[in-house]
């Protein structure tokens, strides 16, 4: 034990050195708190149990096996370090061997991952019909943080439902009572987490000293007994202190007076544990000594290993946004061609619901969740009512199908579902979850940006979390409003690693959310409220293995004298439009349903292009920053050569959307408003 605590703060000793030398970028240490990081990984099983720690957990780390020069590639940004391949700040911690699961900057959002990584575990060992479960049925989940990040939403939302759902999570709060220069009192009421969150059920909480890592052990022992007996989470709240600075970049001397510092010295586990392995006669001075100059030997052997390894080349940055083993936009995912239809036309809801079903029966480890999806959660219910199903019966059945511990309904909070989601995906599980409403999405956007996206480029590939993401957007709907009625989509396209998906028919939502459910990377899978049972774009069901490809537009109207970009609920006025300038006036225009907003169909676009000679692209979002201004820079960048009149938008105002139905008719682009452009253009 005090071989890794002293090994820990010499790396980080090391990597100030290294900084002020200007030979590595940045530096975080974990200072103070290696007494109880070392006891969790003496208390907890590498490669056995799941890790969720934060940037202090050197020493936790190099206590469940990685090593000095691992730490250091790190540091220095090395090709080979097996953290994120030098795309990381160091100490953001990663190791698939060790089932350390990719750290990012965020404080906070490893909460609710980790309690999806502990939810994997129900799930698994309650789905019968999945033959391979990766789970040891004790195996537990650490989560880390500091005092601070337990000001996060996020904390209590996972402390809600690892609460709730018994889930073996064990959190760690490395309480050093301050939050970069913000003290523990004005961070928490009353000054202590671990009251606060007292009366959580089936949570059990230890309080230690966590510069004493004989006592944190104990505690940690029992912690993690009370988990893999599954009778809960459990919460040890540590009491660290912080002998540096929050990071190189910040200078505590600025807050915090030399006689507090010095009070805090007293408790440094490097000086004190050592002290007291020689009184309790457990060490010699010799012993000691004996471990200093290893420590030193090992720290400057790893140092020179690691600043003699090669740096990544620079072009391979572009690899891992995406699953280089599945690609949605290939032939393998176009079936299109080739439906088996059965039945009467039906709606987009009814196809959707079709397609969910056959993808569930096909893969067992498809979960579906979110607010009101389930058909009841009250189970002995069932047989008493027609069941909920979603607020638009999107999954209305699904439950009363595949059962409760496949579809359920989750808390009414967006970050938890999407959190939860991506420790599910991270553990082999495929989640397919329901934000209600595209306009309450925001709380989920930390995690959908930042940890969704992210988590196979973060980690060089070690990690994904191939989630799919439905969601209702867009108006249209008489007295949808401002909050129910957005449409911004750009706000997801613009972010690399997600696939963003948006049918404006039946028989494309089939075929696309199945390429979704069969694809390896995240997607936002968008389903305009307006079209959902609208009749004119009902199609019998395509069959169990329908297909569209992501990146494959549709040329839904043949034309010749300008096209129309369009996509979403903007699509069918478009045509009723177009119809009307051909009958007026004999004006042929060619319209292109986008489908995939990410990746775009570019060639599609051009082909058109170069045969009409004029473009207006179509969007129901606002007109000036939208997705269509994208659409409209990336025409007049390609097909600037075949252009004979400037790119024109047709899109909402620079407003938000309003109840009353006048309001709303002026606001959103209406039939005239696409005629009206059309006959402009043509004019030009």
């Amino acid at each position: 034990m005090y071989r890794l605590i002293l090994l820990s703060r010499r790396i980080d000793d090391k990597e100030i050195q290294l900084k002020r030398q200007n030979k590595i970028f940045f530096q975080i240490s974990g200072a103070g708190h290696e007494g109880v990081l070392v006891a969790a990984g003496k208390a907890l099983r590498p490669s056995y149990d799941w890790f969720y720690p934060y940037y202090r957990d050197r020493a936790l780390c190099l206590t469940v096996g990685m090593t000095p020069t691992e730490m250091l590639l790190s540091a220095v940004g090395a090709a080979d370090d097996p953290n994120s391949g030098g795309r990381q700040m160091p100490s953001h911690w990663g190791h698939k061997e060790l089932n350390i699961v990719s750290q990012s900057s965020p404080t906070g959002t490893q909460f609710l991952q980790a309690v999806g990584c502990a939810e994997a575990w129900l799930r698994y060992s309650r789905i019968d019909g999945l033959k391979d479960k990766p789970i040891h049925g004790d195996e537990i989940v650490y989560c880390s943080a500091g005092d601070g990040t337990t000001s996060e939403g996020e904390w209590w939302e996972a402390m809600n439902s690892a609460s709730n759902l018994k889930l073996p999570v064990l959190f760690l709060v490395e309480d050093n009572k301050y939050a970069i220069s913000v003290p523990i009192e004005v961070q928490t009421a009353g000054g202590s987490v671990s009251k606060l969150v007292a009366n959580f059920p089936n949570l059990l909480i230890e309080e230690v000293d966590g510069c004493d890592p004989i006592a944190s052990y104990a505690a940690l022992t029992r912690a993690a007994e009370w988990c893999r007996q599954r009778k809960g989470p459990a919460l040890v709240h540590a009491h660290v202190i912080r002998p540096y600075s929050h990071s190189l970049s910040d200078d505590e001397i600025l807050y915090r007076p030399p006689r507090e510092r010095e009070e805090d010295s007293k408790r440094d586990p490097v000086t004190a544990f050592p002290k007291r392995l020689i009184d309790e006669g457990v060490a010699t001075e010799a012993e000691i000594e004996a471990i200093k100059a290893q420590v030193e030997e090992d720290v400057q052997v790893a140092t020179e290993m690691a600043l003699a390894s090669p740096q990544p080349k620079p072009e391979t940055a572009l690899q891992w946004v995406y699953s280089p083993d599945v690609d949605p936009t290939s032939e393998q995912f176009d079936t299109e061609d080739d439906p088996h239809f059965t039945g009467e036309p039906t709606t987009m809801v009814d196809l959707l619901n079709g397609c969910m079903k056959d993808e569930m029966i096909r893969d067992p480890r498809i979960l579906v969740f979110g607010q009101d999806v389930a058909d009841v959660s009250r189970e002995q219910y069932l047989k008493e009512v027609k069941g909920k199903g979603g607020v638009f019966k999107v999954t209305w059945g699904l439950q009363r199908q595949f059962g409760s511990d496949r579809v359920y309904n989750s808390p009414l909070a967006e970050a938890n579902i999407i959190g939860r989601a991506v420790g599910l995906a991270t553990r082999g599980l495929k989640p397919v979850v329901e934000i209600q409403f595209f306009d309450y999405i925001w709380p989920a956007y930390h995690q959908l940006r930042n940890e969704l996206a992210t988590m196979r480029w973060r980690s060089n590939n070690a990690f994904s979390a191939p989630v799919v993401v439905r969601v209702t957007y867009g108006g249209y709907l008489k007295g949808g409003s401002v909050y129910h009625s957005q449409t911004g989509a750009v706000v997801f396209t613009s972010v690399p690693g997600l696939r963003v998906i948006c049918p404006s028919t039946a028989l494309d939502a089939n075929g696309l959310l199945r390429t979704a459910i069969r694809s390896d990377d995240p997607v936002i899978f968008l389903e305009h409220k307006h079209l959902y049972r609208q009749t004119y774009n009902k199609a019998p069901n395509p069959g169990p293995n329908f297909m569209i490809p992501f990146g494959k537009a549709k040329v839904v109207r043949e034309g010749t004298a300008l096209t129309v970009v369009t996509y979403g609920a903007v699509v069918q006025r478009t045509l009723v439009a177009a119809k009307e300038l051909d009958e007026q006036g004999g004006v042929s225009v060619e319209v292109i349903d986008l489908r995939s907003l990410s990746p775009v169909d570019w060639e599609t676009i051009e082909a058109s292009i170069r045969k009409t000679n004029k473009v207006i692209v179509a969007y129901e979002d606002a007109l000036s920053w939208g997705y269509g201004a994208e659409i409209a820079a990336g025409i007049a960048d390609r097909c600037f050569p075949w252009l004979d009149a400037p790119v024109k938008r047709v899109a909402s105002t620079d407003t938000f959307v309003g109840y009353a139905p006048d309001l709303e008719e002026f606001i959103l682009p209406q039939v005239e408003d696409l005629a009206q452009a059309m006959r402009e253009l043509h004019a030009f």
